[in-house]
C-alpha cells in the first residue's frame, strides 16, 4: 500500500485492538488452518451422510479393497477412496420390530439408545465383514456382503443374523475393543444389559466360546481401548492377543479407597480351557501395569493412569513393535496428558518376570518366592512348552495345579515402564481434551521421526513430533499443525492412517473427514520459511517447499533441518531473487496527536516473537529497543500508542525470533501530526442547536475536500491515493467491506455504533465520486478499520 493511502486510514479511521500477549506459547502450533482452511485448500473432505450426520460407532480402513466402511445408527456405509468418494453406498440396518418399543419399556432413552448402532466392523472372508450392532439393547451381529476387490457392494446377508451378546456392547457409549482373528472374534466387554459383566470373550469359530471366568475377579470395571494379535515369536501356536485397557482397582498398598490403573492383558490363541478347572475360561490369562510418569524431586511422579487410546507402530522386519499410549490424569488438582512409548520386547519381559502375590485383602502386593509349576502359567501350548513323555498339545493337557497358579495369579509384579523410562509428550492446561492418537513414522534427511496425530475433543487434529534430547534429556515438543477437520467442535472417537495414501481418516459423531498428512506449500514460499517448519514430510527443492523424497541424490532436495530448524546453515545460497524479495521496504504513515494510532506487525508464524526497534529522526545511534508501558503497548498483532505523542515519531523495525533466526516483518516510518493541523483541515462549525449568522443550524463539521488532505500528504502521491481508492474502496461493497462490533479507538467526530453513514463524523470527497468518512470498520492495510455497516455516500465534489 502506498504511503498516502496508509495517511488516508491513519486520518479517517481508528483501528480494532484485540490485545493479547506478544510472546507464544511453548506448544503454540507452527500452523493453525480452519475448517474453511482445509476445504479451500483441498486438503480434506466431509461426508456426513445423506441425513446430515452418521452417528458414527465404528470405522473400518480396508486398502485391499480400497474401501472405508463406517458403522452408524441404524445404516452402514461404504466409501470408495477416490479424491472425492463418489457414489457412497448405504445399507439401513434398524432394529428388529418391537426392539425399540421394549428398549424404552426398560427406561432407555428412545433416540440415544434405543437404535442400532453399528459398533463391529471386522474382515470374515474375502468377500464378506462381521459387523454388529446394539440392536436396541438386544446386540445382533450379522454378516455384510462387500464384493471381491475392484467391485463396490454392500448388502447384509439376512440369514446370517444372530445374537451379538458378549461380542457387541449394549450400550452405544460404552468403550470397549474387539479383533478378529482366525473366524473368532475376541472381545473385552461389559457383557450384561446393565454393564456390570466384565469379560474377555472369544466366539464365531468352531471351537466353544471362551471366556473370563466370573468368580475369579479378573477385571475391575474395566474401560477397554484396543485388541489386537501381536505375534510373540516365528511359531505361530505361540501366538497372543493382547488388550489394553484401564481399571479401577482397590488401593494397591491396601489403604482405603481406590485408583485407576493402566493395563495390558493377554491371552493364547490356542488357549482352549482347563479339562476339569477352568472349563470353557481362560486357563492363559495375565495382566501387567502399564506405567506412565514424569519423574519428580525426591523420587517422586506424577502418573498418568487413564488409557485413553493406544496405537501399534508395526516395524520393519527385524525390528520390535512399538507401542504408542495416551493417557490422561484422573487427579482433581490439574488436567494433563502424556504419551509413553513402550517397546513390546519389554512387555514380553515384565511376562516372563515375577508373578505378585498379595496373602489377603490387607497385605501390600509382592512377588511371589514360591515354586512356579511347569508349563509357566500364562504359556502357551507349543514347542516351547513340550518336553520329552510330556507334550501339552492343549490347555486342556495343563496339569490343574498349572491352572490353580493362573488362577490365583493372574497379574504380574513389576509394571512396564516406557522408553527411556519417561513419556515423550506431556500436555498440561489444555483447552482441549486429546481422545486419539496415530503415528507416522517417517524418514527425513537428519533422521527418521514419527509424526504424532492427536484428535481433540474440539473436532480438531494436533500434528507433532517429540524430539529426543541426548541421554535423559526432556524431549523437545514441536506442534507443527494444528487442524480443524469438523466445522462444528465435536469429538473425534475414531482416526485411521493410510501411509500407502498419505491419509488420515478421522470420524466424530457427526461423519467422516479424510485428511491429507501434509500440504508443504501452506508453509510459505521461502527456504527459511520450510526449514522453521520442521515437518519430516517437507523439504526446500530450490524453488518451492515441497514433499520430501528419501533416497534422492539431487542437492536440492536436501534442505531440510527437522531437529535444529536452522535457515541460517540450510537456507544459504539462495537466489538473489530470493533475496532481494526478502528485503522489507519502509512504509511511511501517520498518526495524530494525543489520539490512538496501532502499527501492525503479523509474525508469519505463531511460535515466533516479535520484537519492536525504534531509530529517531536524525538520532545516528543503533536502533533502541521499544520500551512498553501503559501509555504504548504490544500486543498478538502490532504496537498500540494509546495516545500518541510528538515525540513517538521516527522508523520503526518490527522483528521476529524464531528458534534462533531472526528476520524483519515490517518497517514503518511514523510521520505524527499536530492538532493545529487538522484544524486546518477539518474546522469546526457550530452545532445544529448553535444558530449561524443568518440564523439557521448547520452540520457540525465541514467537508474536508480531497485537495485538503493532498495539502497535508502531498500531491505527488496523488497516483497512489487513486490507485488505493480505487482497489479498496469501490464496489461491490460485500468483497471490500466488514462489519463487526467494537469501541472507536480513535478519530475525532467519529459516529457511533448504529449511526447512519457519516453521522457525526467528517466527510470528504475523493475524484470519481466518492466520499470518505472517518470512522466506520474497513479492513485497511494495517489490520481492521472501523466503518459502518452500510456504503458510504456517493456524491461529486464541487468544480
Amino acid at each position: 500500500m502506498a504511503p498516502s493511502a496508509w495517511a488516508v486510514c491513519c486520518l479517517l479511521g481508528g483501528l480494532l485492538l484485540r490485545g493479547g500477549s506478544p510472546n507464544p506459547g511453548p506448544s503454540v502450533p507452527r500452523l493453525r488452518l480452519s475448517f474453511r482452511d482445509l476445504l479451500s485448500a483441498n486438503r480434506s473432505a466431509i461426508f456426513l451422510g445423506p441425513r446430515g450426520s452418521l452417528d458414527l460407532q465404528a470405522l473400518y480402513l480396508d486398502e485391499y479393497r480400497d474401501r472405508l466402511f463406517l458403522g452408524g445408527r441404524d445404516a452402514i456405509y461404504s466409501l470408495r477412496l477416490d479424491q472425492t468418494w463418489p457414489d457412497p453406498r448405504e445399507v439401513l440396518w434398524p432394529p428388529q420390530p418391537g426392539q425399540r418399543e421394549e428398549c424404552v419399556h426398560k427406561g432407555r432413552d428412545l433416540l440415544a439408545e434405543c437404535a442400532n448402532f453399528v459398533r463391529v466392523l471386522h474382515p470374515h472372508n474375502r468377500t464378506h465383514l462381521l459387523a454388529c450392532g446394539t440392536g436396541a439393547f438386544q446386540p445382533t451381529c450379522a454378516l455384510l456382503a462387500v464384493g471381491h476387490r475392484g467391485e463396490h457392494v454392500l448388502h447384509l446377508e439376512p440369514r446370517s443374523m444372530e445374537s451379538g451378546r458378549g461380542r457387541c456392547p449394549h450400550e452405544p457409549s460404552r468403550p470397549f475393543a474387539s479383533t478378529f482373528v482366525g473366524g473368532e472374534l475376541y472381545t473385552g466387554l461389559n457383557a450384561d444389559f446393565l454393564g456390570h459383566e466384565a469379560m474377555i470373550f472369544r466366539s464365531g469359530g468352531p471351537r466353544p466360546a471362551l471366556r473370563s471366568d466370573s468368580d475369579q475377579n479378573l477385571l475391575h470395571d474395566p474401560r477397554f481401548v484396543l485388541a489386537a494379535r501381536i505375534p510373540d515369536n516365528s511359531d505361530p501356536d505361540d501366538d497372543k492377543v493382547y488388550f489394553f485397557f484401564s481399571e479401577t482397582v482397590p488401593s494397591p498398598d491396601g489403604g482405603p479407597g481406590r485408583v485407576t490403573i493402566s493395563r495390558v492383558g493377554r491371552v493364547c490363541v490356542n488357549d482352549a480351557g482347563g479339562q476339569r478347572v477352568l472349563v470353557n475360561k481362560w486357563s492363559t490369562f495375565l495382566k501387567a501395569r502399564l506405567l506412565c510418569s514424569v519423574p519428580g524431586p525426591g523420587s517422586a511422579e506424577t502418573h498418568f493412569d487413564q488409557l485413553e487410546d493406544v496405537f501399534l507402530l508395526w516395524p520393519n522386519s527385524g525390528k520390535s513393535l512399538e507401542v504408542y499410549a495416551l493417557f490422561s490424569t484422573v487427579s482433581a488438582v490439574f488436567q494433563g496428558y502424556a504419551i509413553c512409548v513402550y517397546h513390546m520386547a519389554d512387555i514380553w519381559e515384565v511376562f516372563k518376570g515375577p508373578f505378585a502375590h498379595q496373602d489377603g485383602p490387607q497385605h501390600q502386593w509382592g512377588p511371589y518366592g514360591g515354586k512356579v509349576p511347569f508349563p509357566r502359567p500364562g504359556m502357551c501350548p507349543s514347542k516351547m512348552t513340550a518336553q520329552p513323555g510330556r507334550p501339552f498339545g492343549s490347555t486342556k493337557d495343563y496339569p490343574d495345579e498349572v491352572l490353580q497358579f493362573a488362577r490365583a495369579h493372574p497379574l504380574m509384579f513389576r509394571p512396564v515402564r516406557p522408553r527411556r523410562g519417561r513419556p515423550v509428550l506431556v500436555k498440561t492446561h489444555l483447552a482441549q481434551q486429546l481422545r486419539q492418537i496415530v503415528v507416522d513414522r517417517v524418514e527425513a534427511e537428519d533422521g527418521t521421526y514419527d509424526v504424532i496425530f492427536l484428535g481433540t475433543d474440539s473436532g480438531s487434529v494436533l500434528k507433532v513430533i517429540a524430539l529426543q534430547g541426548a541421554g535423559s534429556a526432556e524431549p523437545e515438543e514441536v506442534v507443527l499443525e494444528e487442524l480443524q477437520v469438523f466445522k462444528v467442535p465435536t469429538p473425534i472417537t475414531e482416526m485411521e492412517i493410510s501411509v500407502k495414501r498419505q491419509m488420515l481418516y478421522v470420524g466424530s459423531r457427526l461423519g467422516v473427514a479424510r485428511l491429507q498428512l501434509h500440504q508443504c506449500e501452506t508453509y510459505g514460499s521461502a527456504c527459511a520459511e520450510c526449514c522453521l517448519a520442521r515437518d519430516p514430510y517437507c523439504a526446500w527443492d530450490g524453488a518451492s517447499c515441497t514433499r520430501y523424497r528419501p533416497g534422492s541424490n539431487k542437492r536440492r532436495f536436501r534442505r531440510q533441518d527437522i531437529r535444529h530448524g536452522n535457515p541460517a546453515l540450510q537456507c544459504l545460497g539462495q537466489s538473489q531473487e530470493e533475496e532481494t524479495a526478502g528485503l522489507v521496504a519502509t512504509t511511511t504513515v501517520y498518526g495524530t496527536e494525543h489520539n490512538s494510532t496501532f502499527l501492525e506487525c503479523l509474525p508469519k508464524s505463531p511460535q515466533a516473537a516479535a520484537h519492536w526497534f525504534l531509530q529517531r529522526p536524525g538520532d545516528e545511534r543503533p536502533e533502541q529497543q521499544v520500551k512498553t508501558d501503559e501509555r504504548v503497548l504490544q500486543t498478538e498483532q502490532g504496537l498500540l500508542f494509546r495516545r500518541l505523542n510528538r515525540l513517538d515519531a521516527g522508523t520503526y523495525t518490527c522483528m521476529t525470533l524464531e528458534h534462533g533466526f531472526s528476520q524483519v516483518v515490517v518497517r514503518l516510518a511514523l510521520e505524527v501530526i499536530v492538532p493545529a493541523q487538522l484544524d486546518i483541515l477539518f474546522p469546526r462549525e457550530p452545532r445544529p442547536e448553535e444558530p449561524t449568522a443568518r440564523g439557521g443550524p448547520t452540520s457540525p463539521y465541514s467537508k474536508a475536500w480531497y485537495k485538503d488532505i493532498m495539502q497535508l500528504i502531498g500531491f505527488a502521491n496523488l497516483p497512489r491515493v487513486d490507485e488505493y481508492c480505487e482497489r479498496v474502496w469501490c464496489p461491490p461493497w460485500p468483497h471490500c467491506m466488514q462489519t463487526g462490533q467494537g469501541q472507536e479507538l480513535g478519530g475525532a467526530g467519529a459516529g457511533q455504533e448504529g449511526e447512519e453513514p457519516g453521522a457525526g463524523r467528517a466527510q470528504s470527497d475523493t475524484p470519481g465520486g466518492m466520499r470518505l468518512h472517518r470512522g466506520g470498520r474497513r479492513r485497511g492495510w494495517s489490520g481492521w478499520a472501523k466503518w459502518p455497516a452500510a456504503a458510504p455516500s456517493i456524491s461529486h465534489p464541487p468544480s
